[in-house]
């Protein structure tokens, strides 16, 4: 007969909360608004060597709690912001592999969400496409992939591609090529210290560069979307409705000399504020509410709402194709930043996802709405009594909802038949 054991905290104390005012949290960053977030709500700032309620942790501390060896256990009154094996869908080259085994899968199963299409390039060439799964731009890891990417790349020598690595962030050693010889020297010198020393930090990945994006003010940009992920199996996911735009400083210029101009290509804001024509006011940002009356003003009402719908669309998706191999802890959930650009015919692109998205404001309404988004986060996240508590169903009212809007929320889904699912994307991907 199986007994029921006593739910003990990491460090082996009961925790008995029955006021929400005792809570403690925890956190491994000295940011401002995550703090003053917390303690806004009379909580109690700890150690994570202390009994704690939430941890808002960086992705080695929760790597390291649910390691087999570190004998934490958890209880029911503990929540951490990251699901242990959150890299799946974070790590460029994995995101890039769980979508195309996602792919893989669905065609085996004669799934019509699979289904493919063949479409004409600007040089003539007749490629075949995923007709509602075409979301990613062509990519390929190295060092693994790099004789298919020189074939890939043969097809079409004048195509610019983007190369970066997979264990950094923030824009850190990403480059563009337009000629092989280049990529052949960057692979040269990486062999002959990858020979010596591999490991995933040394990967790369590298992308078709989506030059055609679309522009305002004559400048690229890309959206910034949070996605709260509260559930992996059943999928329950929200989107923030007040995201934003990142502006490059400097106006989109495809020439040659100007291919290595960060502040012409990469929109990231710790690459953009170091550039002379970065704007401290507004921080190079424009919230995703003012996209939606520009695109309604210049392109119409219809089209827009299309765009957003495949925005949604493709986010459900990639979080679909990791969902089978996330470990699904109760005690976890977690935002993401997703960077998606949008192409001149209005197409979006997942270009990667982020699991500790920057919770510093650069400006006062980039503060306020980084202020909103984790109160409204917590708000999701905690049942209405307010204390955490891992026993509930995570299905929030929607006074609770606030900014945050669902995705997909499987416990909901009465409907989940091929069929329904093949209608839905056909209404999402009309043209």
């Amino acid at each position: 007969m199986a007994t029921t054991k006593q739910p003990f905290s990491m460090y082996g104390k009961i925790i008995n909360l029955r006021d929400k005012n005792q809570l403690r949290f925890c956190t491994d960053f000295d940011k401002s608004i995550v703090i003053n977030s917390f303690q806004r709500r009379g909580w109690k700032e700890v150690n994570p060597q202390s009994d704690w309620n939430i941890y808002w942790s960086n992705t080695i501390s929760c790597r390291n709690i649910f390691h087999l060896e570190s004998g934490y256990r958890l209880n029911d009154n503990q929540l951490i912001n990251h699901f242990p094996n959150h890299y799946e869908l974070v790590r460029k080259d994995l995101l890039v592999k769980n979508i195309k085994r996602y792919r893989k899968e669905l065609e085996k199963e004669c799934n019509p969400l699979a289904d493919k299409t063949k479409i004409q390039l600007p040089d003539g060439k007749v490629i075949s496409r995923y007709l509602y799964l075409d979301f990613i731009p062509t990519t390929y890891i190295l060092p693994t992939d790099y004789n298919i990417f020189l074939e890939e790349y043969k097809k079409s020598p004048q195509t610019t591609w983007i190369l970066k690595p997979c264990g950094k962030s923030q824009g850190a050693g990403i480059f563009l090529i337009n000629k092989l010889s280049k990529l052949k020297k960057w692979s040269r010198e990486s062999k002959r210290y990858l020979q010596h020393q591999l490991t995933s930090k040394d990967t790369y990945v590298i992308s078709r560069y989506i030059d055609n994006p679309l522009l305002i003010g004559g400048k690229k940009f890309d959206l910034r979307i949070y996605v709260l992920v509260t559930s992996f199996r059943p999928l329950k996911a929200y989107m923030f409705r007040n995201g934003f735009c990142r502006f490059c400083s400097l106006k989109y210029d495809t020439s040659l000399t100007e291919l290595n101009n960060m502040y012409i290509h990469l929109t990231n804001v710790s690459v953009q504020k170091h550039g002379g024509d970065y704007n401290r006011h507004h921080g190079g940002k424009m919230g995703i509410q003012n996209l939606k009356l520009f695109l309604q003003g210049t392109r119409g009402r219809a089209v827009t709402e299309q765009l957003f719908e495949q925005i949604q669309w493709l986010i459900v998706h990639s979080l679909k194709a990791v969902a089978p191999i996330m470990i699904n802890d109760r005690h976890c959930f977690e935002c993401y930043g997703y960077d998606i650009i949008i192409d001149n015919n209005l197409k979006p692109w997942l270009i990667e996802v982020n699991a500790s998205p920057s919770m510093t404001g650069t400006t006062i309404n980039d503060r306020i709405l980084k202020y909103n988004l984790i109160e409204n986060l917590l708000s999701v996240v905690l049942p209405p009594n307010g204390i955490p508590d891992t026993r509930w169903n995570k299905c929030p009212s929607s006074e609770a909802l606030g900014d945050f809007e669902i995705l997909i929320n499987e416990d909901f889904l009465h409907k989940d038949t091929e069929k329904d699912l093949y209608q839905d994307s056909k209404n999402v991907m009309r043209k």
